[in-house]
C-alpha cells in the first residue's frame, strides 16, 4: 500500500475511517426493502444538508455529470441561458448547455473577479425570453465564491426566471439555504466538503423547476422525472453505486452530529487562517476582492521567484502533503488548497508548514515564523484548539 499522505486538493478531500469502514458493508438488493430503509434515512439526511423541503437525488457520477444531469433537464435546443463566465468551471457550465443546443447569454468577468446582482440585472433588462441563468457558486479554480447569489436567486424569482446553482465544490462547507435563498435546482459532489469518496453527485429540485423539467425534452439515463417516479418508493431508476452510498450514509450522518453552522463556522476559522498565512508570506491570493475568498478553495499566485511544479513535488515527496496547481488559463500560475471536508488546524498547520519549507527549498526568501505564526494566532483568536 502507498504511504497515506495529507490530500488538501480542491477534491478529493481526506475521507474519515469510519466512512471508508461504511464501505465494506456486504452487498444487497437495490430493489430489498433494506435498501429503502437505507436510501429513505439517505434522502432525509440529504434534505438537512441542502436545507431543503424539495426533492434530492443521489446520481452516480462525479460533480459534472450533476450538472450535465441538472442543464439537461432544463434546456432544450434554442432556450436563453444567462451563464456568468468567471473561471474555468463556468466555462464548463456554458459549454454544457450549448451541447444542448441552449442559446448562451454569457455574463464575460475577469478571473478573480465574481459576478453582481447589479451586473445580472443589466443582462436580464435587455433579455427577452430568458429561461434560466445557470451560475457556479464556488469557481474552483479561482477561490472565488459569488457572495451576491442570495440577491440573485431573488431577483431572478422576481421575473420569474430558474435558478441553477452549481455548488460542487462549497455545499456543506458554507452558508447555502436552498429553500430560505428560492434556489430551484443546486448540484454538490460527494467528493468535495462532504469528506465522502468520489462518485455520486447530489442534485436538489424546486417545485418551480418542476414545471420546466416537465416540459423538456429530458435524457435517458439523467431523466429526473423517472427519478421522482422511483423515489417515490425510496428506489433509483437504474443500479446505484451501493458501496458509495453506504459512505455517502455515514458522511451525512457526521455532518448530523456536527451540525451545519458548526462546520461552517470551522470551514470559515480554517480558511482565515490560510489567507493569514499566506500573506504573511508575501503571497497574493487570487480572489481580486477579499469579500469574494472562498472559504473552501484557497488560490493564491505562484511568486515568480518558484517553479510551481516543483514546489508541489516537494511537498509531497519530502512532506507528505498534496496541493493542486492552477487550473485552466492559470496552469502553471497558481497553487490551489482544498480547505474542506474534515479540515481542522491540524490539517491547516501541516500544509502551511510544508508550503513554507518548500517554497525555501526552492530559495524563496522568508522570516522565520513566517506563515506559521499567522496561522497558528489565527487559531489562538478563536480559543481553537491546535
Amino acid at each position: 500500500m502507498p504511504e497515506k499522505k495529507l490530500i488538501m486538493v480542491p477534491g478529493p478531500t481526506n475521507v474519515p475511517d469510519r466512512v471508508m469502514r461504511a464501505m465494506m458493508k456486504p452487498m444487497i438488493s437495490h430493489r430489498s426493502e433494506e435498501f429503502r430503509v437505507l436510501y429513505r434515512e439517505l434522502t432525509g439526511n440529504l434534505k438537512y444538508l441542502f436545507q431543503t423541503r424539495g426533492d434530492v437525488y443521489v446520481l452516480a457520477s462525479s460533480g459534472t455529470g450533476g450538472v450535465e444531469c441538472a442543464v439537461s433537464n432544463i434546456v432544450d435546443p434554442g432556450d436563453k441561458v444567462l451563464v456568468p463566465v468567471f473561471g474555468l468551471f463556468s466555462e464548463r457550465l456554458k459549454e454544457s448547455v450549448k451541447r444542448r443546443g441552449g442559446e448562451v447569454i454569457e455574463l464575460s468577468l475577469e478571473w478573480g473577479d465574481a459576478p453582481s446582482v447589479e451586473q445580472i440585472s443589466q443582462v436580464l433588462d435587455c433579455t427577452e425570453d430568458l429561461k434560466a441563468i445557470a451560475i457556479v457558486y464556488n469557481e474552483t479554480s479561482t477561490g472565488v465564491t459569488v457572495r451576491d447569489l442570495p440577491k440573485i436567486a431573488e431577483e431572478a424569482k422576481r421575473r420569474g426566471i430558474l435558478l441553477l446553482v452549481d455548488a460542487v465544490s462549497i455545499l456543506g462547507g458554507d452558508k447555502l439555504p436552498v429553500d430560505d435563498w428560492q434556489i430551484d435546482i443546486c448540484v454538490t459532489g460527494s467528493q468535495k466538503c462532504l469528506a465522502c469518496p468520489p462518485g455520486l453527485a447530489l442534485i436538489s429540485v424546486s417545485d418551480d423547476a418542476w414545471n420546466l423539467i416537465e416540459e423538456t425534452s429530458r435524457p435517458f439515463y439523467y431523466d429526473l422525472v423517472q427519478m421522482r417516479r422511483f423515489n417515490e418508493k425510496y428506489e433509483t431508476p437504474f443500479t446505484p453505486a451501493l458501496p458509495l452510498l453506504y459512505a455517502l450514509d455515514e458522511a451525512l450522518r457526521m455532518i448530523r452530529e456536527e451540525g451545519l453552522e458548526n462546520r461552517f463556522r470551522r470551514h470559515r476559522i480554517c480558511s482565515e487562517a490560510f489567507y493569514n498565512a499566506i500573506e504573511d508570506m508575501g503571497l497574493n491570493p487570487i480572489p481580486i476582492k477579499e469579500e469574494y475568498r472562498s472559504n473552501t478553495v484557497i488560490a493564491f499566485r505562484r511568486p515568480e521567484e518558484v517553479d510551481g511544479a516543483t514546489v508541489r513535488r516537494l511537498m509531497d515527496e519530502r512532506y507528505g502533503v498534496v496541493i493542486a496547481g492552477g487550473a485552466g488559463k492559470m496552469k502553471g500560475e497558481a497553487f490551489r488548497i482544498g480547505c474542506m471536508g474534515i479540515v481542522s488546524p491540524a490539517e491547516v498547520i501541516q500544509t502551511v508548514i510544508a508550503l513554507r519549507e518548500a517554497l525555501i527549498d526552492q530559495g524563496f526568501k522568508l522570516d522565520v515564523g513566517s506563515g506559521l505564526e499567522a496561522a497558528l494566532k489565527t487559531f489562538n483568536n478563536y480559543n481553537y484548539k491546535i
